[in-house]
């Protein structure tokens, strides 16, 4: 007894041709289907190459597209072929032409003689599957397809929603359960035959044409109906990733394919020479007498998949950038934004090195150029402070300083001024620690004098922006550690409000502050709100800060040295 083996060829005939040749030396009848889409010249020096082997036939050739009947058709017409002309197999084995046996043909051989009414076909029911990619489930038997997904997707999605939208169902011939799996699958000549004779063969034909992928639903459905015994697993080692695109195997997963135990893997690499030299001329090296269970490397390609989908912390790439929600955390390293502490202190920046020892940036997002820390133009990671560069991404280029610098925690100074198209970015991150006195803004307005019409438009237009930022931290949606005073709150007592700051940052654990940062002159500030109310507008995000505010002696107490808690 022996197995038949059917090829389904398309591309890389050169190593069809090599496995071809190994089936056959092993003593297995193999019958090609090649696809019509190849060159004749290409097709029929294939003919020519193989017609040294008797056991090899070539099947007439179907067209074959992605998702439609051909694939079927031809898979049907080898199978004829196979079972017409050799009546002693006993299994039929269905690969590709980028299958590869990995262990000894006899092994498959011995394998399959033990079980000789045991068809190995994955088959499930649309309710059971988890793999299906696309949103068409049980909407693949019930809707009608002749228009080609790859071809002509337009044709093929507005076909589909007309059908929804006038409630069109196909009937499912009586006594037919659709079921799906994989294409490659390896049956007795019992079932085959069954499937290929069977009466209502036409009614069958007729309805499967026009269903979705039928390659993984023909046969895995009309299994259940003849088969004595189904094992609902393929002997060929076939993963998917999470897009439904097959994972191909090159010459570094050569350990990986061989602690599969399967008997054939698919896709291999039409280049991974040493993945074929190894497993067609090394018997030796190919062996191994256990039960196929490609389960035993599934944990790998889980971690793949994660690795895809989720990848590292901070680290944007191809895979995950377009998807909304697939950060796996917006950045990288924790860091700290500040907004309206520069404002309200002069030496704030240099202070907060000193304290904190991070690195402490300026305004990062303008307006002007990102100010780094030290004046640098360029940080670790080739990351300019280009006012283009960093608008053109924002969020990009805060998630790159984080990634770039990850280990060192970075702060930096935000303002209404600031390009806003990173605001959500930081309140959505659970990395952010943001801490804004709210008003501070106005300070400098304050202190440049001039047209007071001008100040006054200008403080309505950053008191607009400050109150929609401070909108977004409030937001059920906010992620970050946030801590808002207004300007008011936060010059009556700044001790406290700086203290929590500092060891939010973690550096200073059961520390009491030994020196404060120099707060700007603050003297007639009072009178400047007022002067805008009276002007027509209403500084609300500053408090109830007083006309005559007696900042001055408040600030000298401060500034006196705290003991040092150990």
């Amino acid at each position: 007894m022996t197995i038949g083996i059917v090829m389904l060829v398309h591309t890389a005939l050169d190593r069809a041709e090599q496995v071809a040749r190994h089936w056959s030396a092993a003593g297995c009848p193999v019958v090609i289907h090649c696809d019509r889409k190849v060159p004749r010249p290409a097709y029929e020096a294939l003919c020519q190459s193989l017609s040294d082997l008797p056991g090899i036939r070539f099947a007439t050739r179907h067209r074959c597209d992605w998702g439609g009947w051909g694939i079927v058709a031809a898979t049907q017409t080898a199978c004829e072929i196979l079972l017409r002309e050799n009546p002693d197999i006993r299994h039929v084995y269905l690969a590709s032409g980028a299958c590869l046996p990995l262990r000894p043909v006899q092994e498959l051989v011995d394998y399959l003689a033990e079980r000789p009414r045991t068809d190995f076909i994955e088959s499930a029911t649309t309710a059971d599957v988890p793999w299906t990619v696309g949103g068409l489930d049980v909407e693949r038997f019930t809707l009608r397809f002749p228009f080609s997904w790859k071809s002509s997707r337009g044709a093929f999605d507005a076909y589909v929603k007309l059908q929804r939208l006038v409630k069109f169902r196909r009937n499912i011939p009586f006594g037919l359960v659709p079921h799906m799996g994989s294409q490659w699958w390896c049956l007795s000549r019992r079932t085959l035959e069954a499937i290929l004779h069977d009466p209502k063969r036409p009614v069958y034909d007729r309805y499967f044409r026009k269903v979705w992928i039928p390659d993984e639903s023909y046969f895995q459905s009309l299994a259940r109906i003849h088969s004595i015994h189904v094992e609902s697993r393929s002997l060929t080692l076939s993963k998917f990733d999470f897009q439904g695109k097959p994972y191909i195997f090159y010459d570094d997963h050569l350990q990986l394919l061989r602690r599969s135990d399967c008997f054939v893997a698919r896709k291999i690499w039409c280049k991974a020479d040493r993945v074929y030299d190894t497993f067609l001329n090394d018997a030796e090296g190919a062996m191994n007498r256990t039960e196929p269970n490609p389960g035993k490397i599934d944990r790998i390609f889980s971690k793949a998949v994660e690795r895809r989908t989720r990848g590292r912390t901070g680290l944007y790439m191809q895979s995950r950038f377009p998807n909304a929600g697939w950060e796996n955390g917006l950045t990288g390293a924790k860091y700290s934004v500040f907004q309206g502490f520069s404002e309200l202190f002069e030496d704030f920046e240099p202070w907060l090195t000193r304290i904190a020892g991070c690195r402490v940036h300026g305004h990062l997002f303008g307006p002007g150029d990102a100010r780094f820390a030290d004046d640098q133009y360029t940080i670790s990671g080739a990351l300019t402070a280009a006012a283009g560069l960093r608008d053109y991404a924002p969020r990009d280029f805060l998630t790159n300083l984080n990634w770039n610098t990850r280990g060192e925690r970075q702060c930096f100074q935000f303002s209404p001024r600031a390009n806003q198209d990173v605001t959500w970015d930081m309140a959505r991150d659970t990395n952010a620690q943001i801490t804004v006195i709210s008003g501070a803004w106005a300070v400098p307005l304050f202190q440049a004098g001039g047209d007071f019409a001008k100040i006054r438009r200008e403080a309505a237009r950053l008191q607009k922006i400050e109150n929609t930022f401070l909108a977004v931290l409030r937001s059920s949606h906010a992620k970050a550690r946030t801590k808002i005073w207004t300007m008011a709150e936060f010059v009556e007592a700044p001790a406290e409000p700086l203290q929590m700051a500092i060891d939010e940052i973690g550096n200073r654990s059961g520390r009491r502050l030994s020196e404060m940062p120099r707060m700007v002159d603050l003297k007639g500030f009072g009178q400047f709100l007022q002067n805008l109310k009276n002007q027509g507008m209403h500084p609300y995000l500053m408090g109830d800060f007083p006309t005559q505010p007696i900042v001055p002696p408040v600030i000298e107490k401060i500034r006196k040295p705290y003991l040092i808690q150990k």
